[in-house]
């Protein structure tokens, strides 16, 4: 059954157990899974399909295995191709009470089988989330600001979509930042909109780099494997590096100064967004003053030796990371 995603709220979810969310935005998927599938059960475990094709017995024993203090799970799976159809497939078959299994994944073709599987059956549901419109965006900025009751033009809010790149999840984080910006004033410049924003492309750079300093090696490895990083992305990563160390040296000096790392990390301006402050907490915890200190000499020693190599600079930023991983 194909089902549109404005329509889900009106949906009773709870007489499924299969669902799949496929598309490109990305961010639309998330807040659907937020709001309407989370509220379902409190049990939920999330797989990367790679991980059930490795071990899909343990994965089937896992959903079928029930308990007394565990009666409703919610299973939610990433990435997902065809290659996961024949367990999907059986497991239809399977009574699946209190069940609920999500798969997420991005654009898939009219011709792939799991799609047409979940939409020519009428007892699982398909969701196709297709990407927004500036228009879509420009409503989600205008109600942000009026319910903050924030003065903004118009002309500001354009440059935040542009800035978003057409990705509600990027545009929701400009707006946590700006909101958290705001908590003594209600309006904002387009100057302090350019200081605060990040463009879009550069935000896998980011989220690489802070993982490479909290050492969260998976991760580290998805996002290497699922982007084609170009030369030119290897100096931007490498001053994304530098950015981050100096915050980190900062931050590191108020540690010392109220002996308290939760204090430091609150008190720190420009503020750090709620969502990141536990990876922060965990870079200060593996990465004292002087290895702080230590990285900036290394970091501006790979440029310079980037530049001179520009053929090898992927191959010496990547080797960098995974070192830095371990």
């Amino acid at each position: 059954m194909i089902l549109k995603s404005y329509e889900v709220e009106k949906k009773k979810l709870n007489n499924y157990s299969l669902f799949l969310l496929y598309g490109n935005n990305k961010g639309l998927i998330e807040e659907t899974i937020e709001k309407n599938f989370k509220s379902i059960s409190k049990n939920i475990f999330n797989y990367d399909e790679s991980e059930i094709l490795k071990n899909t017995n343990d994965f089937i024993e896992q959903i079928l295995n029930k308990s007394f203090f565990d009666n409703e799970k919610l299973i939610i799976v990433s990435r997902v191709t065809d290659k996961i159809f024949r367990i999907i497939e059986d497991l239809k078959d399977k009574k699946l009470n209190d069940i609920y299994i999500i798969l997420k994944s991005s654009s898939l073709e009219k011709k792939s089988k799991i799609r047409n599987f979940f939409e020519k059956n009428s007892d699982t549901v398909c969701i196709p989330f297709y990407e927004d419109n500036n228009q879509t965006l420009n409503s989600l900025a205008l109600k942000f600001f009026q319910e903050k009751k924030i003065n903004i033009s118009q002309q500001n809010i354009n440059l935040l979509i542009q800035r978003s790149k057409g990705d509600r999840m990027n545009l929701k984080n400009e707006l946590n930042k700006i909101e958290l910006f705001l908590i003594s004033k209600k309006k904002i410049e387009v100057s302090e909109i350019l200081k605060l924003t990040n463009l879009a492309e550069n935000f896998e750079l980011t989220d690489l780099v802070d993982n490479t300093l909290a050492k969260n090696k998976r991760r580290i490895l998805t996002i290497l494997n699922e982007n084609n990083f170009v030369p030119e992305d290897c100096i931007i990563i490498l001053r994304v590096y530098l950015s981050k160390l100096k915050r980190l040296l900062k931050i590191q000096e108020e540690v010392t100064k109220f002996k308290d790392v939760d204090k430091a990390i609150s008190l720190f301006k420009p503020p750090i967004f709620w969502k990141d402050k536990e990876l922060v907490k965990q870079q200060i915890k593996i990465l004292n003053y002087e290895k702080i200190r230590g990285l900036i000499k290394e970091i501006n020693k790979l440029e310079l030796n980037i530049k001179k190599k520009p053929l090898l600079s992927i191959k010496i930023t990547t080797n960098f990371l995974l070192e830095q991983a371990i």
